[in-house]
This record gives C-alpha cells, structure tokens and sequence, in this order.
C-alpha cells in the first residue's frame, strides 16, 4: 500500500506554517511558511494614516488565505512526494482571534462601506481593546450567579469571543447589524477549504462560554444589551464539530490555491495549544503541555471537572475525547524577551553578537548563562502584555526591580526569563491546590527549542523535570494527525497519537542547589505578585489612566 501524508497548517501570530506528515508514522518531510504581509496590525489599518487606539491588535483575512496559496505548495513540493497522496489537510489556528463575516463568509472588511471602520477586520487574539465590555460580561454574570463564571477562573477574558463581539456592538453598531455571522478565524479557514461553515468545539467551548450543551440564556445576554439577546441565534451556531470530524471536502477553489486534490478530507478546526499534546504522544490526564513562544499557553487533562481560579477555562472534550482539558497561560512570554532586545540593548551587545556571528538572543542567552541564580540582584514581574492567569487582568504591568547602575543587559535578560518561569510557577500551584495534579510537564513550541537557559530555570524554578516534545512545528503536527482521523486513517485521536506522536530524549532536571535559591526568590515574586495583582496597590492601573488621559482616551 502506498504511503499516505496529511498536512497540518498553522497560524500563528505573524505567519502561517505548512508541515507535510507522514501518516503510518509521524514523519516531518517537508515545511514552508508564508509571513503575513500585513503582520499583526496595531498602529493603522493598511493604507490608512489613521492611529488605532492602545491595545488594538487587528489582522488582515486575506492574509490567512495566502498561507494556503503559497506554504502548503511550497512544503508539498519541500517533501518530495505526490500530491495525489495527501489524504486530508487540518488547521490550528491562535486563539481567540475572530472576524464578522457575510453569510456567504465575505470577511466585512471586503465591503468598500466597511473596509476603512476597524471593526470590521479580525480582531487577533492579543486585541486588549475589550477590558471594559469584559468587565461588564463577568460583573453581570456574579450579579445573576451564572453557574459558568467559575469554570473561566473566575472571569472571562477581554481577548474573547463576547468580549470582542459587545465591543463591536458598543461602537459600531453598523458592523454588528451588517455581520451575518461572527465566528473564530480558525473556523472561517476551514470554511474557505471545505465550503461550509463549522464551528470547533474546542473555541466554542474555551473562549465563547459554550458549557454542558448550550451557551449562556438570551436572558443574560440581554442583561449585557438589549441588542444582544439573540446574538447566539442571529450571529454564532448552536451546532459544534467534534474535534478529529470531518469539516467538509476541499473545494475546487481550495484545491487550486493548495495544489492538493479536490474532496480530500478537510479536519475540523482547532487551536494551537490545544492541538499540541496529542503530537507529543499527551492524550492522557497529569501531564501538563506548555506551548511556549509569544505567549505561553498551558495544557493539562483530567478525569475530573474543578474549577481553579485564574484557569482560562475547562471543557469536557476540549483536547481529547473522554477527559476534562483544562487551560490557562501567560499573555507574554517570548514577546518579553523581544521587547528587550528590540528597545532596551545597548549597541555593544549588538556588536559583539554580529562579532561572534550569533543571534542578539543566542548571546545574551550565553552571557547570562555564566552567572548564577540571585547573582544579578533583580526581580521581574512578568506582566508586560498583562496578566492571563492567574490573576485575568489586562490592565496589569511590567515590574523590574532590583536595578543599579552596574546592572547590564544580560542580567536584565535572565530576570526576565526567570520571571516567566515564576509566573509558570504561580499556574501549576492553582492547579494542585484546586485537585489538578501535575505528574509531568512536556514543553513545545518555538522556545524550548531555542533557548535551554530558559529551560533549565524553568526546571529549577518550578522545581520539575521538563520533556521536550520531539517536533519542533507541534501544532502543525497535531493538526495533521487531526486531518489523518478526519481522513478515516486512524479510529481517534489517541490512535494517531501512539503512532505520529513523540517525545525528544532530552530532559531538563532541576540543579537542587538552584532550585533552593530560586525558592527564596520566588517567595519575593509573590509578595510583588499579590501587592501589585491583587488590589492591594492599583498603581499600575492608576499609570495607565493617566497615560489614557494624556493620550485623549477614554
């Protein structure tokens, strides 16, 4: 019998990537991205000179079809084999990253009336902008004890579904009454490829408040505004795909931009971290998946259902059929680290890195690297993007302290580090405080393979040892093992799982006499955490109003 490939594409933050898999065993042959011309836009939209607001974080729909167009041909032809023999295509996609859309699923931005109103373009996934239509969702949902409040931490997210969809409604009314449907970005691609509309289970139920079979009454949306009452009805579908189903065939049109054959199996969609475990061989309860990059987002299964504050969700199903999948996550983890050396490097570390031909991070990876835990003297807070879990605050900032004028950049860039793994810290003690045990942790994502200073702090702050999933393009993987189960290849997903899924040998173990010291500074990490996170001081929420007000915002 012929080998059989699937394709597994990913959208991320700034790009899309395209893996070809093997389906009898997990192979990568071949991969290609595609960089969005557009980017993540966040000053203007394109062609426009007009400033978005702080906070605002939009992309361009197109963008994402150009993925399809140019990284998936480019990783079949990479892999050397016939496209004849791809079986099926799946997408992960981040999340929560939305758009209003015709019912034919023309994206609004597409209409010259609408092209030039913000609203009418994808709202990505770290679009901040909805704080206080968040706000109102989570007080109006603990005035009329709405049972699903807890099973978000507490409070639902200024980066979702209603939060984004009442901002839409609260200021552009237009946009709201012209949009036919208003669905996740990944559910509108696998639109595009299949030809009919779907929505995953897996959005539907961690970032659109989709809980034991319903979303929440026409009364409580009303309560948010009279106007949204029927916005489940009029704008989203009560109808959920299975992750693993089959969303659609492709369509010609698609079969067209992806060089692949028409009727192939399109896989429903899913979301990057979500779909990461199953390709680390993780289909089971205890082992906490961390898919680290821009962000951190942070997987783990169980049999049961609790409810742990500052968790960004729990939905039956959600990763893997039969078990609870649970998430929470950091808002910005890599992005920090980019802050850093795009603003804050001096010239002589770009220097020397171009001396020593290394990457400006790969050097201060090794710089920082010669000192010990403590020898720098700082301690950072991790907030620079806000706070996900496990405090669900946006509004949340960025703390160094510590610093003198002997502090160099290398120490700046460790604490930074180590202040993430703090905060990876903070999650996995809700977990098992609240009956979530962790027996493992299994690191993936584009961080893990780039820097192992990062990865030994994270071990000896967390004091864990660390796996490290064997594919360095996860969610792509997982994707295509979805496509494989779409495809008829495999029964579900824990069969593909044995076969396509794998581990690395390498294992990060925790250095007891690091992790002793790291204990000490961890307890400092909390007193700020607490302090600064828990109302005790809102200066940094005080800090942004003043910034608002000098900038004229409301």
């Amino acid at each position: 019998m012929a080998e059989q490939y699937a394709v597994g594409v990913d959208f991320g933050t700034e790009s899309g990537r395209a893996v070809v898999v093997r389906v009898s065993d997990g192979a990568e042959l071949g991969s290609a991205v595609h960089k969005y011309a557009d980017g993540v836009i966040d000053e203007h939209l394109p062609g426009s000179d007009k400033p978005l607001p702080p906070e605002w974080a939009l992309q361009n729909p197109d963008d994402y079809i150009a993925v399809f167009k140019n990284a998936v041909p480019a990783a079949v032809k990479a892999a050397g084999i016939d496209p004849a023999d791809v079986i099926g295509i799946g997408i992960d996609f981040t999340a929560c990253t939305i758009l209003p859309v015709k019912a034919d699923g023309t994206p609004l931005m597409r209409l010259p009336e609408l092209h030039d109103n913000p609203h009418a373009w994808v709202k990505l996934w770290k679009h901040h902008a909805a704080q206080p239509e968040a706000d109102k969702i989570n007080e109006t949902a603990r005035q009329m004890g709405e049972p699903w409040l807890n099973r978000y931490g507490g409070k639902i997210s200024s980066e979702w579904l209603f939060s984004k969809t009442l901002q839409i409604l609260d200021e552009a009314p237009e946009v709201y009454a012209a949009a036919d449907r208003i669905l996740e970005a990944a559910d509108w691609v696998v639109w595009q490829l299949g030809g009919q509309e779907t929505r995953n289970a897996c959005t539907a139920g961690y970032k659109a408040i989709y809980q034991d079979g319903d979303y929440p009454k026409p009364e409580y949306f009303a309560a948010l505004d009279p106007r949204l009452a029927d916005v489940v009805d009029q704008k989203l579908k009560r109808e959920l795909s299975p992750l693993g189903g089959l969303a659609g065939n492709l369509t010609g049109e698609a079969a067209g931009w992806t060089g692949l054959k028409p009727g192939i199996a399109v896989a429903v969609a899913n979301v990057d971290a979500h779909v990461t475990p199953p390709a680390a061989g993780v289909v089971g309860p205890g082992v906490m998946v961390m898919i680290m990059g821009t962000s951190t987002c942070d997987m783990v299964m169980n049999e049961e259902m609790h409810e742990v504050p500052g968790m960004c969700g729990v939905v039956d199903g959600g990763i893997v059929p039969g078990l609870y999948g649970y998430e929470a996550g950091q808002s910005a983890v890599g992005d920090i680290f980019a802050w850093f050396v795009d603003n804050a490097v001096p010239p002589e570390y770009h220097e020397a890195a171009k001396a020593k031909g290394m990457d400006l991070h790969a050097y201060l990876e090794a710089e920082a690297a010669k000192q010990k835990p403590g020898e720098h003297g700082l301690l950072a807070l991790d907030w620079w993007n806000g706070n996900r879990s496990v405090l669900v605050d946006v509004d949340l900032s960025g703390l160094l302290i510590g610093a003198t004028l002997a502090t160099k950049a290398p120490d700046i860039y460790r604490a930074l580090i180590e202040a993430t793994a703090y905060g990876s810290r903070t999650i996995f003690e809700a977990f098992e405080d609240n009956g979530v045990p962790i027996r493992e942790v299994v690191a993936a994502g584009g961080l893990p393979e780039k820097n192992k200073l990062l990865m030994q702090i994270y071990a000896d702050v967390t004091g864990r040892e660390f796996k490290i999933i064997k594919s360095g393009q996860g969610p792509a993987v997982g994707s295509a093992m979805h496509a494989a189960v779409a495809a008829g290849a495999y029964e579900d997903i824990q069969a593909a799982a044995a076969k396509m899924g794998a581990l690395k040998d390498e294992v990060f173990t925790p250095i007891p006499e690091n992790q002793a010291v790291y204990d000490r500074l961890y307890a400092e990490y909390v007193t700020l955490h607490d302090y600064f996170g828990r109302g005790e001081n809102d200066v940094m929420k005080r800090l942004r109003q003043i910034r608002n007000e000098a900038r004229g915002i409301d």
